[in-house]
């Protein structure tokens, strides 16, 4: 995997875990980090989260040859 790849997984975890929490216990976790749903750092990330998951389509149909080591 690449460098890319992984980055863009751990940011879909994140927003992930963020969407869960908004859901279960109504408490946005970004938000609450980083100032609030209109805070430039807070838009930031979900738009980060949001290229991540446009990158992770790629990942998903992604030829799948096995590594001999």
């Amino acid at each position: 995997m690449d460098i890319i790849d992984n980055v863009a997984l751990t940011l879909l975890i994140i927003g992930g875990i963020n969407w869960g929490s908004v859901g279960i216990f109504k408490f946005d976790i970004v938000s609450a980090i980083f100032g609030g749903q209109t805070s430039v750092l807070s838009r930031i990330i979900f738009t980060l989260v949001g290229i991540a998951a446009l990158w992770s389509i790629g990942i998903l149909f992604k030829d799948k040859k096995p590594t001999v080591n």
